[in-house]
């Protein structure tokens, strides 16, 4: 019998319909060399097919079997996973920290908003994208909730997403600190799972109540 990706395990089945693809955690991207080579002992020992950089700033692992599942997930310290109806991986610019176009630390907000928000349950997936320019280079204009640097401070844009029926979010606030921008994502994601009914994301909840409400809801 074919079978279906495992939330609780992390696990996405792949096109086969029999191997399972898992990604630890990585946030931002920013990985140790110790958990290079953790993944690469993993991938090794539990005979995966092949490894794979993805958009998301991840490393997947692909081709592993069901029964190995548990096993793998602890050899790992971060056990998080986040498949399904959650709020994913964060994806984050080196900002400040290294590259020359920043304006803001776009690590110092990816990383407070991964702590509190990762992995947690949301009406559809939920992906936020934090940039330390107006270049966007995490896609913020992309994302369900984005922020990026300005020399005021941080720029917030909501309502967009990839895919098929792509779209670009609208802003709703600008020259923001990063406590204010966590601030505005806690107000975002509550209005989200509020008013949100699956399997839209946030821009069509946005589209359904009005932009405006939006807006004042969250502002």
């Amino acid at each position: 019998m074919p079978k279906a990706n495992i939330p609780e395990k992390g696990a996405i089945v792949q096109r086969d319909m029999e191997t399972y693809l898992i990604h630890p955690h990585i946030p931002g991207g920013f990985v140790e060399p110790k958990l290079l080579r953790k993944i690469a002992d993993v991938a090794e020992k539990y005979g995966a097919k092949y490894l794979k950089l993805t958009g998301a700033q991840r490393i997947a692992i692909i081709g592993l079997q069901e029964k190995d599942l548990d096993n793998i997930w602890a050899e790992f310290e971060d056990r998080q996973r986040a498949i399904g109806l959650t709020v994913r991986s964060i994806q984050i610019c080196p900002g400040t920290r290294s590259c020359k176009k920043a304006k803001q630390d776009s690590p110092g907000l990816g990383f407070a908003l991964d702590k509190e928000f990762y992995g947690k349950p949301a009406p559809a997936k939920f992906k936020m994208g934090i940039s330390g320019c107006s270049n966007c280079c995490s896609d913020s204009w992309m994302k369900d909730l984005g922020f990026f640097g300005t020399d005021e401070g941080f720029t917030a844009v909501a309502g967009g997403k990839g895919g098929g029926t792509a779209k670009v979010g609208r802003e709703i606030a600008t020259g923001l600190s990063e406590e204010q921008a966590i601030a505005l994502a806690r107000k975002v994601i509550a209005f989200y799972r509020e008013n949100g009914k699956a399997p839209e994301r946030l821009g069509g909840t946005i589209e359904r109540v009005g932009f405006e409400n939006f807006k004042k809801a969250v502002l």
